[in-house]
C-alpha cells in the first residue's frame, strides 16, 4: 500500500440536544471537508474526544464517516481503546470497515517505561490485519521515544508510521534520521499545527491538523505550497495558522475552541460531553467575536456547507436550514437554562 502523506483532518463529531451523534450533520461535515480539499479523515482522534464516546459509539463514527466517505479519501481510524485486548479488536473491526490504518496512542493513564511500550505495541501489531500508525502524545499518554519507534519499525510489519502530537521538531528530526534508513516507506505525520511547515521541511509526510476540522483550506494550502517549495508564501500561511490554532487551542477547554470554530464555518455542532463550568461558556463567548474576525480575515466566514440555500430574492428559506435555525434556537435556549415543556 502507500505511505501515509497530506492533510488528515482529525474531524469533530457534532452532537444533537440530547448529547448523541447527530450523524446527519456528521455526514454533510465529511463532505465538506473532503470537498474543501483534506488528504484523509482521522475519526476517534484527540481532537474527535474520543474518550467521551462508548466503545460502541467510536465504531459508529467511524462506521457513518467510512460509508460516507465511500473511498474518496483514506481514513486513518482512531483505534486506542484502554488495553490491549479491546484495541485489538477495535483493529479488527475498522479493518472490516475498509479503514486504511489505524493510529493507537500509547498507553494512557498508567505511564510506561520504553521497555513496556514496546511491548504493548509490538503485542498489537503481531495479531492486527490492518495497518498500524503510533500515535505519539506525552501530554496526556507514555511517551514513544526514538528507539522504541525504531525498533518497532524494525520488528513489526503492521507498523507503518507514527503521529507525533508533541510539537517537538528536534524529536521529529531524530526519528525520521533513524528510521528512514530502516524503512523507507515509513511515514511522519504531525500533529501541532503551530509547527506543520518546519515539520514538512524536515521530512515529516504530512499532518493531522486540528485546525483542518476548521479551515481545511489554510492547512491544505500550507501543505501544498511547502511541498511545492514556495517557502516565501508558505511562511506567510504558517503565521496565519498560527494564530488562528492559537486562538482556538490557547483560550477554552480543548477542544472546545475548535467545536466552537467548527460552529462558525456553519455546522450545528451542539454542546461537548465535558459539563459546562461559568468560565468555559464566558471564555467561548469571548472567543466567538475574535475568531468570527479572524475566519473572516483568511476568507474562511460560515458557508451554506450542504445545506439548501434560500432562493435569492424570494424571502424562503430550504428545509436544511430550517432544521439548522431550529436547533441553533434550542441549543441557545438550553445554554440559558430556560426550561422547555
Amino acid at each position: 500500500m502507500s505511505r501515509l502523506t497530506g492533510i488528515f483532518t482529525p474531524n469533530l463529531v457534532p452532537l444533537d440536544q440530547r448529547g448523541e451523534i447527530n450523524e446527519s450533520e456528521l455526514r454533510r461535515y465529511v463532505d465538506w471537508l473532503i470537498d474543501r480539499g483534506v488528504h484523509g479523515l482521522y475519526p476517534n482522534g484527540s481532537t474527535g474526544e474520543f474518550t467521551r464516546f462508548t466503545v460502541e459509539e467510536r465504531r459508529r463514527i467511524v462506521e457513518i464517516i467510512a460509508d460516507q466517505v465511500d473511498g474518496r479519501v483514506p481514513i486513518l481510524a482512531g483505534a486506542a481503546e484502554a488495553n490491549v485486548r479491546e484495541t485489538g479488536a477495535a483493529c479488527e473491526y475498522y479493518h472490516e470497515l475498509g479503514v486504511r490504518a489505524v493510529a493507537i496512542v500509547a498507553p494512557f493513564y498508567y505511564r510506561l517505561g520504553p521497555e513496556a511500550v514496546y511491548a504493548y505495541f509490538r503485542e498489537i501489531a503481531r495479531n492486527t490485519p490492518v495497518d498500524v500508525t503510533l500515535y505519539n502524545i506525552p501530554m496526556f499518554a507514555s511517551p514513544i521515544d526514538v528507539p522504541t519507534v525504531c525498533r518497532l519499525a524494525e520488528e513489526c510489519e503492521k507498523v507503518v508510521a507514527i503521529k507525533d502530537s508533541s510539537g517537538d521538531l528536534p524529536h521529529m528530526i531524530r526519528m525520521i534520521q533513524a528510521v528512514r534508513p530502516l524503512r523507507p516507506e515509513f511515514s511522519f505525520l504531525t500533529g501541532w499545527d503551530a509547527s506543520l511547515m518546519p515539520m514538512l521541511l524536515a521530512g515529516c509526510d504530512g499532518g493531522t491538523n486540528a485546525s483542518s476540522g476548521v479551515v481545511p483550506e489554510v492547512t491544505r494550502k500550507l501543505y501544498e505550497l511547502t511541498m511545492a517549495g514556495n517557502l516565501d508564501e508558505a511562511r506567510r500561511v504558517q503565521y496565519d495558522l498560527v494564530t488562528l490554532f492559537d486562538a482556538m487551542i490557547l483560550g477554552p477547554e480543548f477542544p472546545d475552541g475548535f467545536r466552537l470554530g467548527a460552529s462558525l464555518r456553519g455546522f450545528n455542532m451542539g454542546q461537548g460531553r465535558q459539563p459546562q463550568t461559568p468560565t468555559l461558556v464566558s471564555d467561548l463567548e469571548a472567543l466567538s467575536g475574535k475568531l468570527q474576525g479572524l475566519l473572516a480575515a483568511h476568507g474562511c466566514g460560515a458557508d451554506s456547507v450542504g445545506s439548501q440555500p434560500a432562493v435569492a430574492g424570494s424571502g424562503e428559506i430550504g428545509p436544511g436550514q430550517v432544521n439548522e435555525l431550529v436547533e441553533t434556537i434550542m441549543n441557545e435556549l438550553q445554554r440559558r437554562g430556560v426550561a422547555l415543556a
